[in-house]
């Protein structure tokens, strides 16, 4: 069931580990327009860690998110299912929450992977895929059946 909790828990160590490596992912974070970094680590399932940073663009909406530019370079080398993200910023009184598109974008590779939402000091909150976007669209549901069967003949 997509409701189920994670089977692997990650010990403090890697948790740790995990969030050190956003935060220097975060030092190469290109912002000059928003001056808000942001740096993300994903743990794949055999352990190798894929970092990314925000990357902004004169043009603003082809800038791109940490999470997406580390999900992006680990599927780029073949990678498609994840244990954990941990993402961090400079906000010191608030946990970084992955925006409303980065949110769809992980969900892209199931809902039941864990998000380490953390401060400059280490500390987290650890939420869940499917607790960031609740009642989720994802792959499977482009397999579900439809009233209407629609050829694609354009």
């Amino acid at each position: 069931s997509s409701k189920q909790r994670p089977t692997t828990t990650l010990t403090q160590d890697t948790v740790k580990k995990l969030i050190l490596q956003s935060q220097e992912a975060k030092k190469q974070a290109y912002c000059p327009y928003s001056k808000f970094r942001v740096g993300a680590a994903l743990l794949t399932l055999d352990h190798r860690v894929f970092t990314g940073c925000n990357v902004e663009n004169a043009c603003y909406n082809l800038g791109l998110c940490a999470e997406r530019n580390a999900i992006s370079k680990a599927v780029s080398e073949g990678y498609r299912a994840f244990k954990a993200i941990a993402i961090t910023s400079d906000l010191s009184d608030h946990f970084i929450s992955p925006c409303g598109g980065c949110r769809q974008f992980m969900r892209e590779f199931g809902p039941n992977w864990d998000v380490y939402l953390s401060k400059p000091d280490g500390s987290y909150l650890k939420m869940t895929v499917d607790e960031l976007l609740p009642v989720s669209f994802g792959p499977e549901d482009l397999s579900m059946s439809k009233v209407f069967n629609i050829p694609n003949e354009f």
